[in-house]
């Protein structure tokens, strides 16, 4: 299976005409985005707390959380956004996902609208 990349904005809650615009890795298995550090710190965004995250190997690290605005193909929506660190990959998570509310076709590797439900 083949990895998905797009192009996403990254917005500052308190002053959206702060503006990242990024590649990021669509990861169906990751929750949180991660963004680095340095841009959030840019865009004048602030960690709120610092969770711990088990990665594929099973080992585990700890990251701080933040609030920000994503903004896809003209979909845009608030969710949580991990300040990442040297050596971190630019990934798009699934809190993001749903609160853009779309949704990954890992056969075609493209993001859809998806089908929402009560």
């Amino acid at each position: 299976m083949g990895m998905t990349d797009v192009r996403l904005k990254i917005k500052n809650p308190q002053n959206p005409l702060k503006v990242y615009e990024g590649k990021f890795l669509v990861d169906s298995g990751a929750t949180y985005t991660v963004v680095p550090s340095s841009v959030l710190k840019d865009l004048g965004i602030r960690p709120q707390r610092v969770e711990s995250f088990v990665l594929a190997d099973g080992s585990t690290i700890n990251r701080k959380v933040g609030n920000a605005f994503f903004e896809f193909q003209g979909r845009e929506s608030a969710a949580p956004v991990l300040f990442g660190e040297k050596g971190d990959t630019n990934l798009l998570g699934v809190f993001t996902l749903e609160a853009l509310g779309l949704t990954l076709d890992p056969l075609k590797r493209t993001l859809h609208k998806a089908l929402l439900r009560l």
